[in-house]
Formats: C-alpha cells, structure tokens, sequence
C-alpha cells in the first residue's frame, strides 16, 4: 500500500481553512487542484490563482465560503461552464465540480458531466497538473498523485495521464501547452507524447487563433525562448501557425558561399535580448527581425548573397503576420514593425558615427531608440570573441553618440520649431504645398546640423526657403 504524503505547509493560505469548513457544512470533498500543487513542488513562491475541484456543485461551494470569509466577498459566477470565482488577500480562487469530459472530433470543447475526483483528475493535460491535496478534514494536506506527477516533476518530463493520442486529439490546445510548460520549465517533453503531438499538428486548426498567439506569447516570456520555438518547429507545428519564421531555415550554397540560417539565428537573438528586457513586443520584434530575408534572398556572383530591402519587406510581413493571428493591429504591432524596419540601421550606423546619421536614427526610432538599441546588441551572435566585443563596443559608441546629440538637439519626439500656421499666417498664404515644403525643409536643415534645433533659426530657414519658392512676406 501506498504511504499517504501529507503537506500541512503546503495549505498555509487562510482560504483553505474556510474552503474545508464551507466544504464540511454542504457534505462535499473538496481540493486544490494543478497549477498550486505542481508550483508548491518547484519551490514557486509567486502565486495569483488556485484552482478547487469539489465533488459536489462549484459554484454552490463558492457562495458558501464567501458567506463565511470574515469580509464581504463578492463572486463570479461562469453558469455556462459550471465555475465560479471569488478573490481572497489578492489571489483569484476559482471553484468547479469535479467531472467526466467526452470530445467531438470537430470541437475542443468537451460534453461535460459530473465525476469523481479520479474522473477529474483523468481529463487533466498533464501528470504534473493532476497532482491535488485533500482539503477535508479526515485527510487534509494529504497529496493525491494517480499518475505519478512527483516523479516526472523531479525527472522534469512532460507527459499525459491518458494516452497522449487522445489527450492532444481532445484538445489540440494541450500540444501548445506541452510546449509552453517545456519552455517556460526547461523541461521534456517525454518521447511518447512528442510523437504524439507530431502525428496530431493538423488538429490544432479547430483552435482560434487567439489562443494559440496567448501560448505563443508565454513561450516568448519564458526564460529562453528558443526551447519553445524548437520543439514547436520539430513537431510541424511551427509552419502553421508562422511559415515566415519557417521559410528562414535552412543554408543555401552558390559558388562555394554559404548564408547563416537565419531561422536558428531568430532564435537566438530572441534568446540574447531576454536577458535585457521583459517587454514581450520588443521579444516579438527580435523573433521577427529577420523575416523579410527569405523573400529578397539572392545571390550574385560579385557580392553574394543579398537580403537588399529585407526591412522593409519584413515590416510589411509583420502587418499581415498580426492581421492572420487576429493579433492587435495597433501601436503594439506599429513598434513591431518600426523596430524591424529600422532594425539594421544602427549596424549601418556603427561603422560611421557621424551627427547627421545620429539624428535621422533618433528622429525616426523617436520614444523606443533605447528598445531599438537593445536589439541590435542582441543580434551579435558571432562566436567569435575579437568581432563579438568590436561590435559591443561600436554600439556602446552609438549610444553614447545619441546620448550627446539628443541632449544638444532634442530631436526625440521632434517638435517643428516653426508651425504650419505661423508659415501660412507670415506669408499671407492658405494651406498649400508650399507650407509643407517649408516646413520639410526645416526639418531636414535640423536633421543635417544645418541649423540648430531652436525657433530663431528655423525662422530665418524658414524666409530663405520661401524667396526660394517665390514666397514674400510683404
């Protein structure tokens, strides 16, 4: 027989306490179920939300402990899906009855019907989610582990508790998620359930896109990325969902010239600049730097392979890339394509650090030059250490460079010294071409160091640009 395991310490939260009592005066066997449990064994402090499973009415056993909690606790009541949730000292406490899930081939949405705890913990994605502790009085604290979580949380493998041909065919979503937990665990994915995922990657089209782009997103913020990506493009799973990181793979040679591949070398950028920063839009931007290479690549036999214009097929790309997922088209994917539009400039820019180039680069990078840097740095992936700490040490010069030249010239956020209406007021003039040609003019003098960046002197551009046009003041 088995040795029970109980985990008192586990349960150290108030809510548990009130859950078992609630739980006792409704006659029900209640548990806290996945995420907490598995969590509790990775030593993971940070918890938002705690799953219960009752054998009994979730929503029923909801309303009664927040009947019982020492303060006034309002709740979420899901009738559709059988849930509710209430909140208690900042975490989300959601409660469901324990059930039995039945599948249709063209749906992951299961037919649902009540079930024991072992029904429950059966449906369960994976071993390491279907671990519980008992929250009942005869037995509370003592953990519920059928499939044998523990050790595949210590071996660090991903597996199901049912076949895993079954499991991802239910619910293909769960293939996303075994590659997410991957991910963000450094964990396997055991060889059983990778071939599984392999033989079902057509499933996933009956999942929306939303929720395959929310698991993308989470393999983006997992520590190293690359992990993720990895295993989505072994399992085929990858060219579903973005060809155009896919079509990136691969070296050609002509002439006894080889290109990087440029699918590998994504992953590694994004990998690097993890390291600098949490922000998941400037994590998209370095997964999708490159992506205009595969459709301008070419060869030429005086100069090799060529990428010309990559940036700004790529930028383009990114428009249509977010359209296709139903990803926001709004300034989240307007800095995306920003920093891949402008993404080799400051590379251009390192070997020749001049006022002029600065300027132009702060003028159009504006607010997100910093985020724009930080990507050109994370794309050094030289192993070479003379070339590695050369370029490292060119962008250090380029920072420094729009350090100075924005302090001097203020031209972040640029601001025409002089307006549309005061051209059209001083000139006696209605809106024309005319004002835009000034006004253009005046920027460029800036940009090129021609002028300073102050009012006095773009006036007096201002009435050289005009007697160029045949403009008077008179």
């Amino acid at each position: 027989m088995t040795e029970k395991k109980i985990y008192i310490d586990a349960l150290d939260n108030d809510i548990f306490e009130y859950i078992q009592k609630a739980s006792e005066v409704l006659g029900v066997k209640s548990y806290v179920i996945g995420g907490f449990a598995r969590d509790y064994f990775l030593n993971k402090k940070e918890r938002k939300d705690i799953d219960i499973v009752t054998v009994g009415d979730g929503i029923e056993l909801a309303q009664k402990v927040a009947e019982i909690l020492p303060k006034k606790t309002k709740v979420q009541v899901f009738k559709t899906y059988g849930t509710a949730m209430l909140r208690f000292n900042g975490l989300d406490i959601e409660f469901v009855g324990a059930r039995k899930e039945s599948y249709d081939r063209e749906s992951r949405n299961p037919n649902v019907s009540k079930g024991s705890l072992q029904d429950d913990q059966n449906r369960r994605d994976f071993t390491i989610n279907a671990l519980a502790f008992s929250l009942n009085k005869d037995d509370y604290g003592t953990l519920l582990d059928p499939f044998g979580g523990i050790d595949d949380l210590e071996k660090k493998i991903i597996k199901t508790p049912l076949d895993p041909d079954i499991t991802y065919s239910d619910d293909p979503l769960r293939m996303m998620r075994a590659i997410r937990f991957a991910s963000q665990l450094n964990f396997e994915i055991s060889k059983e359930s990778l071939e599984s995922i392999t033989k079902n990657n057509k499933r996933l089209e009956i999942i929306t896109r939303e929720r395959i782009v929310d698991e993308i997103n989470k393999i983006l913020l997992s520590k190293k990325p690359s992990v993720g990506f990895k295993l989505l493009e072994e399992t085929k799973l990858l060219k579903q969902i973005l060809p155009e990181l896919t079509d990136l793979k691969g070296v050609e040679e002509e002439q006894g010239q080889l290109h990087k591949d440029n699918f590998y070398h994504s992953l590694e950028v994004v990998d690097n600049i993890c390291r600098n920063t949490d922000d998941l839009w400037l994590r998209w931007s370095a997964l999708l730097h490159d992506i205009g290479k595969a459709p301008t690549k070419s060869f030429h036999p005086k100069h090799g392979w060529t990428f010309h214009s990559h940036e700004f097929v790529g930028a383009k790309m990114v428009y249509k890339l977010f359209k296709r997922l139903k990803m926001p088209l709004n300034n989240k994917m307007k800095f995306v394509q920003k920093i891949v539009m402008l993404s080799s400039r400051p590379i251009v820019l390192a070997t020749n650090v001049t006022d002029s180039a600065v300027r132009r680069l702060v003028f159009d990078a504006g607010e997100d030059v910093d985020s724009l840097m930080t990507l050109c740095e994370a794309d050094i992936t030289t192993k070479n250490k003379v070339k590695f700490k050369r370029y490292h040490n060119n962008f250090k010069t380029v920072r420094d460079k729009i350090i100075e030249v924005e302090a001097r010239d203020r031209v972040r956020d640029f601001q025409p010294p002089v307006s549309g209406e005061f051209i059209m007021e001083t000139f006696s003039i209605k809106p024309c071409k005319e004002v835009g040609q000034i006004k253009e003019s005046i920027k460029e003098a800036i940009l090129e160091g021609k002028i300073p960046n102050e009012e006095e002197a773009a006036k007096q551009w201002m009435f050289k640009k005009a007697k160029e046009l045949g403009l008077s003041n008179s």
